[in-house]
């Protein structure tokens, strides 16, 4: 029913993969596999809605707190993921890490210290520091088994009287991992016996895939957390804007809101945002799951495409989204030379790993949200510049 084969020039839209790819890499006329949209267009029934909004011609004021939008997060956590969530907790923001930060700024104080589980999500070091507050890594470690958090490291590090935050990626960015239940319950209960406050980034949390499973946090959660995300991701649709989340607190959601309103003049919601996440959660979920496996074929492609290039790679899909975390430690390549490569010599845009810290020093990040054949392109000449090193 829905063809994702079909190539959309995005060039000329003010497009920042495409028009503005020179801003990170110093060239024009890149062919990109970068920031974490897809060349895709949304969902039919969303375009449907927001043209049937649009032809109605007012453009007004607006509120999300209807019955519309709460009813349709609703029916996406039941029908997606069998939980039920408590409306009465929902809050609205116009991006997730704009939720992410004033929550950052509400729990905790200049100079306290953020936990992320590292490589990172390069926007969160910047909300941490743009914030006044300090990075605390905790590595994530690559085994046979897939990418491991040390609880005992992780305890001792939330131990530390100045560390007021675990702000995690559920699934994690870049390295795809899922969250295990186990993993999330141990967590849980090490935040609640040192009192430090969970924000839970979850809008990767439509693309777990075949054998993996994703657990919100509100399933496990003690204490004090929020939970947030996005269809922007799933669906396609950042240039909308809007985002949603769960305080589960009633003092925390009212100082949000507070900080929403009162502080940061944000009273109303962006309405085509409100119309977009509405048509996706009620009538998107065959275009998403056709979606799903067209991208999940596109991760295949690279393991066997990279593997049979290079054996020693052995390079595995990741559990969830459709960013290729790409490990080229293997090969010994020099993370520079590669770039220089990729980008002088292939003129293709693939992210360094160290982009997400130092722990993504020989790594890569493709970004597979794209028509198999701007991917085969893309991977041809990423082996192209690793032959050529």
């Amino acid at each position: 029913m829905y063809d994702f084969s079909q190539a959309v020039d995005r060039r000329g839209t003010w497009c920042t993969q495409w028009d503005y790819v020179a801003d990170r890499f110093g060239v024009d006329d890149l062919l990109p596999f970068t920031i974490s949209d897809m060349d895709f267009p949304t969902a039919p029934c969303v375009l449907e809605a927001v043209s049937t909004r649009l032809a109605h011609g007012v453009l007004g004021y607006s509120r999300w707190q209807n019955p519309d939008f709460t009813g349709a997060v609703a029916h996406w956590y039941a029908t997606r993921f069998g939980s039920q969530i408590a409306p009465e907790t929902l809050v609205y923001g116009p991006s997730v890490i704009y939720m992410v930060s004033q929550l950052i700024r509400q729990w905790s104080t200049p100079g306290d210290e953020v936990l992320i589980h590292t490589p990172a999500y390069d926007a969160f070091p910047k909300a941490i520091e743009g914030n006044g507050r300090r990075v605390l890594s905790a590595p994530l470690t690559l085994t046979d088994a897939g990418w491991r958090c040390d609880m005992r490291a992780l305890e001792a590090r939330l131990a530390r009287p100045t560390c007021k935050i675990m702000l995690l990626c559920s699934p994690h960015n870049p390295t795809g991992k899922v969250w295990r239940r186990d993993e999330l319950e141990a967590m849980a209960a090490l935040c609640a016996r040192y009192d430090v406050q969970v924000i839970s980034d979850e809008i990767h949390m439509d693309m777990v895939w075949q054998g993996h499973q994703h657990i919100p946090w509100f399933d496990v959660g003690q204490g004090r957390w929020a939970l947030f995300s996005s269809a922007s991701k799933s669906f396609n649709i950042p240039a909308l804007t809007g985002a949603w989340g769960l305080i589960a607190h009633d003092d925390d959601r009212n100082a949000y809101f507070q900080a929403l309103k009162g502080r940061d003049g944000l009273s109303s919601p962006a309405v085509l945002s409100l119309v977009a996440h509405i048509a996706a959660y009620r009538e998107g979920a065959p275009w998403l799951d056709a979606l799903r496996g067209y991208l999940q074929d596109n991760l295949r492609f690279v393991a066997q495409r990279l593997n049979d290039a290079f054996a020693q790679l052995r390079w595995q899909p990741p559990e969830a989204t459709y960013l290729a975390w790409i490990d080229l430690r293997p090969l010994s390549i020099d993370d520079d030379a590669l770039q220089q490569a990729l980008i002088m010599r292939e003129k293709v845009a693939i992210m360094p790993g160290t982009t997400y810290g130092e722990e993504g020093r020989g790594f890569i990040r493709l970004n597979v949200g794209c028509p198999r054949s701007k991917l085969e392109q893309g991977v041809e000449r990423l082996i192209c510049a690793i032959r050529s090193l």
